[in-house]
């Protein structure tokens, strides 16, 4: 299997598998940040103390990017993962780093008022950050939410951390509002589609069971998804998909020239449903790999794939 390859794919399972730590605003916190927030931990749990002025943000994460230049934090970014590069509203030439292995003497000499740090920093074993922490910067970690309320409380956390937790809120408000719509049609389906999601092409299949967002956005569209009985993330093989002959096939592997084409070329596959009617689609790669709130864009681009005629 080719190294890049191999890359990509570990490096998109890892992105949405890391479980989030839930609602870690703690009422007994032993200070005060300058924005007026009671905050002593990030969102793994671990304890954090807050600088009194956050005005320089490194960001380890394109989620976190998303959701800082979200709510209006783009200009206080002065460094980013090499994954965030093509997040909207970044500055050019802003310092890049990798979310595994960081420079970290770089990192401190950039004098960050706080770093924002994905879990898959960690899927090593070792803390990359811990020299920078140890220096007494403000290291905040956000483990990739696997779940959509998890997401929310992550566009909570990060907007209360920067004083902007009006923002966070309304980003969360619109977000329910997409959810609340696309739900109750949902509901209203009878003749419900079986969906097979590839995040990883042949022939290296991966997929996905329960426990992760996009499974719960299937079950939001009113479909089902064909590894529902399983959990987390799937390596498939070609008999699982011929047995449960998906209606839907879902792609947003991005890693080659037409991954279409590809899934319709494959041995036998042109006598699953999906296939054989076409009914196969590309889903925006980032919104369907980043837990942030632009998920709901992959919400809307698989509603419409499954059931064109509802949504």
């Amino acid at each position: 299997m080719n190294a890049k390859i191999i890359t990509l794919v570990f490096l998109s399972i890892t992105i949405l598998s890391f479980t989030s730590c839930e609602n870690y605003f703690s009422a007994s916190a032993a200070f005060t940040s300058a924005t007026g927030s009671l905050i002593s931990r990030d969102r793994e749990g671990n304890s954090i103390i807050l600088p009194k002025t956050i005005n320089r943000i490194i960001s380890m994460g394109p989620s976190n990017t998303e959701i800082l230049v979200a709510i209006g934090c783009e200009d206080k970014i002065v460094a980013i993962d090499e994954y965030s590069v093509n997040v909207s509203g970044i500055k050019p030439g802003v310092p890049k780093f990798s979310m595994i292995a960081p420079n970290g003497e770089q990192i401190i000499n950039l004098e960050p008022d706080v770093i924002f740090v994905t879990g898959m920093s960690k899927m090593g074993g070792d803390d990359p950050f811990k020299i920078v922490a140890d220096t007494g910067l403000c290291v905040i970690y956000i483990p990739s939410s696997s779940s959509i309320e998890g997401i929310k409380e992550d566009v909570l956390y990060i907007s209360e951390v920067m004083g902007a937790r009006s923002k966070g809120e309304e980003i969360v408000a619109d977000m329910e509002k997409d959810i609340v719509n696309i739900r109750a049609i949902g509901q209203t389906i009878t003749d419900v589609k079986k969906v097979y999601f590839e995040i990883s092409a042949a022939p290296w299949m991966y997929s996905f069971g329960s426990g992760v967002f996009l499974n719960e956005i299937i079950e939001l569209i009113g479909a089902v998804n064909i590894l529902v009985d399983q959990e987390s993330w799937i390596l498939v093989a070609d008999e699982a998909i011929f047995k449960a002959l998906p209606d839907v096939i879902l792609t947003n592997v991005d890693n080659i020239d037409n991954p279409i084409e590809e899934i319709k070329s494959r041995p036998g596959w042109g006598e699953i449903t999906a296939v054989r009617n076409n009914d196969v689609y590309y889903i925006d790669r980032d919104a369907s790999s980043r837990p942030s709130h632009n998920i709901i864009k992959a919400l809307k681009e698989m509603a419409k794939a499954i059931y064109p005629d509802k949504y």
